[in-house]
């Protein structure tokens, strides 16, 4: 049986007096929303396996070895389990920059292994919390700030991209080690032997943090910022993103035992003197092993993992006490998740580290980097007494881009039109099933898939090169080591083969459609990136037979105050009509206008587009979208790009806002080169 593993974190608190009308979400805030906001409180782990918790997996483990999560597994017990949630890469960098853009890795603009890149100036669950009403707040590990060496002059530090709080690494390799302030000998190099730096708001703060263990200093720093926010303002919800550094290699433990009791007076506690941060903050470093794991023959790395994980046990189980102690649990979701599967590192000298110690891949083949399930597959709960029914197991597949339009839900706001996710909210609350997710995932990276023994022999010493998978008519699409667009995916019945050995594309001619069907639904639903190139870029993106359509394009109206071009899926137009063209009179009310129809392309080639426009617009070809002039766009700006188009019929959905005083103003033009740019004919557009 499959589980899900739990590593997000987030947390609803609702609050009265809030209007949605105010920022016009539509028919998005529907009828069985909840009556107020909710706070958010995400909280991401670092390299948790699947198969590392106990109510996915190691309960009913017939392994030898086995780990322990009690208040992880309460957690469950009262809330939601998504057992086929999934990263969007396996691997930090892009996985944490497509949650936080709420967009796939087809539209990321952090990708691969690019570390330490800045997140791309675009919305962002902070951005769209801000909106909303919320304040909001990063605290842990960050690594998507850009060039520069300090809060001034990294251009995407998390305050620049819609955080109001950040207290954290900012550094992706900062994150790999779990005492900032303190050397450590035992590391394998010099970078994991030295100390980092911890930077809050525009300080860096790491000379008072001796012996302060990050799980447990994040964790506090987190009790104590909800606590004072709640103290002091009641009444404005919050979304706070809390990303711990582990079970993530260095494999350090903590210097002592979790302190007595949980939530406001006890468990972890936030001091704020200089030396000794927190309560933990005493004793060695790294000594703490936990009791359930000495005396068993384990190896030093197995006791130290194990450990690591129960610490981030104890952490959840210490801030969900402190949401009851607050009288915040009912008006709170809490939700945990990973941003990839399970490591094999230890950064210890002369020690190797490796997750078939307790099959932290669960009953999948996998690991982190691979796009086999326990890459990809990041068990998944949500929490929030008296709304999420409790012990609720979803497997429906959903991924993190999922989260930015389900917040936004929860939040009372439209979520923008660049995000390829759908709201959870129907599923989590057992009010629907909600709109099917998006499940699509690009990788590239040079290594094997492990030699496990719990691994199928076709999966063993796999080479992985560019990796992609899609799900379509609810079977997985996989690829790995491609060379050209023409390799074809394998493809499995996930429900029946969780650990892909049987591959359906030979096995009736169904599955050979499907297969190309595939291929053409992964060039319709992504866009290039010059930094991480792929076999497949320059393929033109399949047109889609058409017979029955008329000139013209269908238009809806959606009124309400939109901050930002708002995705309008689940929506209830207010009025509608056909027009010729991408100009239609004003329809009258303030939103926003949004066109669907048909582009016919008459020849295969690349085409130069371009969109500019008096408010905000946003344009998508098929699923991919092509051309933003929404967040930061200034009025009258020209937005280009360069795509590859095959002859025949392309959908379109091109949104823009309305000020409801003049009709709107925009222009899309096209041609085979940048000099030659002219509108958009009538005669190209069509409906059905």
């Amino acid at each position: 049986m499959i589980r899900p593993n739990l590593l997000f974190a987030f947390l609803f608190v609702l609050t009265s007096s809030w209007d949605r009308s105010a920022i016009g979400t539509g028919a998005a805030a529907s009828a069985d929303a909840p009556p107020s906001q909710p706070n958010l409180i995400f909280i991401l782990c670092d390299d948790l396996g699947w198969g590392d918790l106990g109510v996915l997996y190691q309960n009913d483990s017939q392994h030898d070895k086995r780990l322990h999560t009690p208040m992880i597994d309460q957690m469950a017990a009262e809330g939601i389990q998504l057992r086929q949630h999934y990263c969007p890469a396996p691997v930090c960098a892009p996985s944490r920059s497509s949650l936080l853009s709420g967009v796939h890795q087809g539209h990321a603009e952090v990708r691969d292994n690019q570390f330490d890149k800045r997140l791309a100036n675009n919305h962002t669950l902070a951005t769209v919390m801000k909106n909303a009403g919320y304040r909001t707040a990063l605290i842990g590990k960050y690594g998507l700030q850009g060039e520069g060496d300090s809060a001034e002059t990294w251009p995407a530090y998390p305050t620049q991209r819609g955080f109001d709080e950040f207290f954290g690494y900012v550094r992706h390799g900062d994150g790999h080690l779990h005492y900032p302030t303190d050397a450590w000998p035992l590391g394998n190099s010099e970078h994991h032997r030295l100390p980092k730096q911890v930077w809050h708001n525009d300080r860096e703060v790491s000379a008072g943090l001796s012996k302060c263990y990050t799980t447990d200093l994040f964790t506090a720093r987190s009790k104590h910022w909800i606590a004072q926010h709640t103290k002091s303002n009641p009444q404005e919800p919050f979304f706070l993103y809390l990303a711990y550094d582990t079970p993530h290699a260095a494999l350090q433990t903590p210097t002592m035992a979790y302190p007595k009791g949980s939530g406001i007076d006890g468990g972890i506690q936030w001091t704020g003197k200089a030396g000794q941060m927190i309560n933990t903050a005493q004793g060695e470093i790294d000594s703490y092993r936990h009791p359930d794991y000495v005396g068993k023959g384990w190896s030093d790395t197995e006791e130290r993992f194990a450990t690591m994980v129960r610490r981030i046990d104890h952490c959840v189980g210490d801030l969900l006490q402190t949401l009851r102690d607050l009288k915040i649990d009912k008006n709170t979701m809490v939700v945990i998740s990973s941003d990839n599967g399970p490591h094999r590192e230890s950064y210890l000298a002369g020690a190797d580290y490796h997750p078939t110690s307790f099959q932290s891949y669960g009953p999948l083949d996998g690991i982190k980097r691979d796009v086999w399930e326990g890459g990809i597959r990041v068990a998944t709960l949500a929490w929030w007494p008296g709304h999420i029914p409790a012990g609720k197991i979803n497997t429906e597949p959903s991924q993190f881009h999922d989260w930015m339009p389900t917040f936004a839900d929860l939040g009372g706001i439209a979520a923008p039109a660049r995000t390829d996710g759908v709201s959870l909210r129907p599923r989590l609350m057992g009010t629907g099933k909600g709109a099917a997710s998006q499940i699509y995932v690009e990788y590239a990276q040079s290594g094997l898939t492990p030699k496990y023994e719990d691994f199928s022999p076709s999966h063993r010493g796999k080479k992985r090169g560019q990796m992609q998978v899609v799900h379509l008519d609810g079977f997985k699409g996989v690829r790995v080591n491609i060379q050209s667009h023409n390799d074809p995916f394998q493809i499995f019945d996930l429900k029946k083969d969780p650990k892909e050995q049987h591959n359906l594309v030979d096995t009736n001619p169904r599955f050979k459609k499907l297969e190309k069907r595939m291929r053409d639904h992964v060039l319709q639903s992504r866009m290039p990136n010059a930094s991480a190139p792929r076999p497949y870029d320059n393929v033109a993106i399949p047109a889609v037979p058409q017979t029955e359509i008329t000139p013209g394009l269908n238009w809806s109206f959606y009124e309400g105050h939109f901050p930002y071009v708002p995705k309008t899926h689940g929506m209830t137009p207010q009025n509608k009509g056909i027009s010729a063209n991408i100009h239609v009179a004003n329809p009258g009310g303030k939103g926003a206008i949004q066109w669907t129809g048909w582009l016919e392309v008459p020849e295969t080639g690349t085409y130069e587009m371009s969109l500019s426009t008096a408010s905000k617009a946003f344009l998508r070809i098929h699923q991919a979208s092509v051309l933003d002039a929404d967040f930061g766009y200034q009025a009258g700006q020209s937005r280009t790009v360069s795509i590859k188009l095959a002859k025949g019929h392309h959908p379109i959905e091109l949104t823009c806002l309305s000020d409801g005083q003049t009709p709107p103003t925009l222009d899309w033009k096209w041609g085979r080169s940048a000099s030659e740019l002219t509108s958009v004919e009538d005669k190209a557009l069509f409906r059905k």
